[in-house]
């Protein structure tokens, strides 16, 4: 966000100055009152609740898949049990960071806690390719003497884990739509489905050939899968950290529809990135007429904003177009 430049000259009414419209609270601005804060707050407490619940059933059957790896000798159900053990790390995380999200900004936390959800989503990217390597690593070295697995206690452990991730992926779906860090635990779950799926398919495969090097080959593939399913979200985590402008949102694109707006003469400084999932914030200066009305300028810019371009915090300063300014980062269009 830029600093304002204390140089430029300040339009004659105060009231026309900025804009602020925060949808994620439940209160009124000058631009404009907003009436979904509390579904927000709602969709929120259920995305929580069902967190729980995932977490008690993958964190349960975690256990139960490890003792069936290790008394069946298999290494997929091991690879299954340890991805399960960073899916309950990652969903601990993701409820920790759900609950830190919640708290009220503050006068050093201006944004209050949001990006918690974030870091909690890159943490379980990197989470998720440090054990993807390390099954990764351990498959390969059993290429050379696969070890003797009993199968059928392997497949039966599998279908319970299958069982539990399809559960899991049911109450997660729509919360995944909303949240980044929701969509980092379906995805986590989501792997381990893939996992489960993978071991059953081995097993039948184990119980009716003895082709016992299925099962290392299949924890390759696994962790190359999962890998591959992780690179998108950690991408996308160090992005919103980074503080790019959001993929849908093109700045060349932005600016000639603010600049088309009646009464703007031109735009500049102009920066959009993204604080959490689902909200979008944008800054910059807006030149208009000497004879444009200001209220009239920023209600149309409001609308635009949010309606076009899902941005719900915005701050614009209004500037005459004949006063003095200058740039101070980005300049669009000028």
């Amino acid at each position: 966000m830029t600093t304002p430049d204390p140089n430029t000259e300040k339009m004659e009414s105060p009231a026309a100055t900025s804009v602020e419209n925060h949808d994620a609270h439940d209160h009124d601005h000058k631009s404009g009152s907003h009436s979904h804060g509390h579904s927000h707050g709602d969709a929120k407490k259920l995305s929580k609740k069902r967190l729980f619940t995932v977490l008690a059933l993958t964190g349960s059957f975690m256990i139960i898949e490890a003792i069936g790896g290790f008394l069946t000798g298999s290494l997929s159900l091991v690879a299954d049990a340890g991805h399960m053990l960073g899916d309950v790390a990652a969903l601990a995380l993701a409820v920790f960071a759900m609950w830190l999200s919640s708290k009220p900004a503050n006068a050093s936390r201006t944004f209050g806690y949001h990006r918690s959800e974030i870091l909690a989503a890159l943490a379980n990217s990197v989470m998720l390719v440090v054990i993807s390597i390390f099954v990764f690593s351990e498959a390969v070295s059993r290429f050379s003497n696969p070890p003797t697995v009993q199968s059928m206690p392997m497949l039966i452990v599998a279908i319970g884990g299958l069982v539990v991730n399809l559960i899991s992926m049911r109450l997660l779906s729509d919360s995944a739509e909303k949240s980044l860090n929701a969509k980092a635990a379906y995805l986590e779950v989501f792997s381990d489905m893939i996992s489960s799926a993978g071991v059953i398919v081995a097993s039948i495969v184990m119980i009716n050939t003895g082709w016992y090097i299925a099962d290392p080959i299949l924890s390759a593939l696994l962790a190359i899968f999962i890998l591959w399913r992780t690179w998108g979200l950690l991408k996308e985590s160090i992005d919103i950290l980074m503080e790019n402008a959001p993929d849908h949102v093109n700045l060349q694109e932005l600016t000639a529809a603010i600049s088309a707006v009646s009464g703007v003469v031109a735009v500049h400084d102009l920066h959009v990135w993204t604080i959490t999932s689902g909200m979008i914030s944008m800054s910059g200066h807006v030149a208009i007429q000497e004879t444009a009305d200001p209220e009239t300028i920023l209600d149309q810019l409001k609308e635009l904003l949010e309606h076009k371009y899902e941005i719900n915090h915005t701050t614009i300063q209004l500037e005459r177009e004949n006063k003095a300014r200058k740039c101070n980062d980005v300049c669009i269009g000028q």
